[in-house]
């Protein structure tokens, strides 16, 4: 008799118990910080990868690139940030020094201030020039003192890193 009391108690007190279910909003929580720390740290990174069409020169070099703005020199152009300023011809024919076009782009350049970290690149007065291995040299020192009187003083050349010759 004992025993059916106490089984008819505890039947009773597990009716109102129900089972415990997966609780699926701190596990969504989790994944929502995970995404967006994804996707605010996938745009730095420390490799600029040069485009298909420019063949940069070898070097040994030591020092990872920073952020800087780019201005790159093709056989048919010359373009910063990406955007073509002037053909390359056209800065070959010319007899003058500095090339206005890419001048004036950047000092444009500085103004496009979008966030901290575009802020941080035009207030760094350093800019990157990718150029192709074939580019006259006097081609670049065009280019070279066109960005340096927009502003810029520190001149980066782009190469691709090659490893030390060990002996």
């Amino acid at each position: 008799m004992k025993e059916n009391r106490r089984m008819k108690r505890m039947s009773r007190s597990s009716k109102g118990v129900t089972s415990a279910g997966l609780n699926l909003v701190s596990l969504m929580d989790v994944f929502t910080i995970l995404v967006f720390f994804l996707l605010v740290n996938s745009s730095s990174s420390d490799v600029m990868e040069p485009p298909k069409n420019i063949q940069l020169p070898d070097s040994i070099v030591e020092t990872k690139p920073r952020e800087t703005v780019i201005v790159m020199i093709t056989p048919e152009q010359i373009l910063v940030q990406g955007e073509p300023v002037i053909s390359t011809q056209e800065v070959i024919n010319s007899k003058v020094a500095i090339i206005e076009a890419v001048k004036q782009r950047l000092i444009l350049q500085r103004k496009k201030i979008i966030g901290i970290s575009t802020k941080a690149v035009s207030q760094s007065n350093e800019v990157t020039v990718l150029a192709q291995r074939t580019v006259p040299f006097h081609l670049m020192k065009k280019v070279m003192a066109s960005c340096t009187s927009a502003g810029y003083g520190k001149i980066s050349l782009a190469v691709i890193q090659k490893a030390k010759n060990k002996g």
